[in-house]
């Protein structure tokens, strides 16, 4: 679990920025959950190996380097189960949105959860952003209920605004101001 920027959340938890070294590990974690990923998630089918992987990364560590967010894994107990991240920031209007997926072993468990809240807080205190938001397929209820949990606003339906293989889902959007969050929801240390 080398990294070059880890934040602790919790006694269990952990988030470290996405790099390299987590190519084999992330992808295997991919594999494993890739039938229920991909109910949800429009990459999964074009991410086969290792090298799609590091692909990935490269653009993860690029997006880091160049101060437009970041994508970290979620360590539970020392075990890789998620990732979490920015799809980049809105400088000008001090913006962003999140977006995480999970494995089904760790589902239920307040990982998420706390991770999302952490993420939220550093970027409320630290980056001191204005506006997150977080987007889901209205159907997929276990990550809608990450932003309830959290007190981000439904804002909406987007109508059939992404396509998944074969069809256009529709997506409920959230959203969070800083002026409206809770302080101190979670911290990173």
């Amino acid at each position: 679990m080398d990294s070059m920027f880890r934040w602790k959340v919790t006694d269990e938890i952990e988030l470290q920025v996405l790099e390299q070294c987590h190519a084999e590990a992330l992808c295997s974690l991919t594999d494993v959950n890739r039938q229920y990923l991909r109910q949800w998630l429009p990459w999964v089918d074009s991410t086969r190996s290792a090298a799609n992987t590091s692909k990935f990364i490269a653009s993860a560590m690029r997006q880091f380097a160049d101060n437009n967010g970041f994508i970290a894994c979620i360590w539970h107990r020392g075990v890789l189960c998620r990732v979490i991240g920015h799809h980049g920031m809105d400088w000008a209007n001090r913006a962003t949105s999140l977006g995480y997926w999970v494995d089904a072993v760790h589902q239920g468990k307040g990982i998420v959860t706390a991770c999302c809240g952490a993420v939220v807080t550093h970027a409320f205190t630290e980056l001191k952003l204005h506006r997150i938001v977080i987007r889901c397929a209205v159907q997929n209820l276990r990550s809608r209920a990450i932003p309830e949990r959290l007190g981000f606003s439904f804002e909406g339906i987007a109508r059939q605004s992404e396509w998944l293989y074969d069809h256009f889902e529709d997506v409920a959007v959230y959203s969070l101001l800083q002026t409206g969050a809770t302080s101190g929801l979670y911290k990173l240390t």
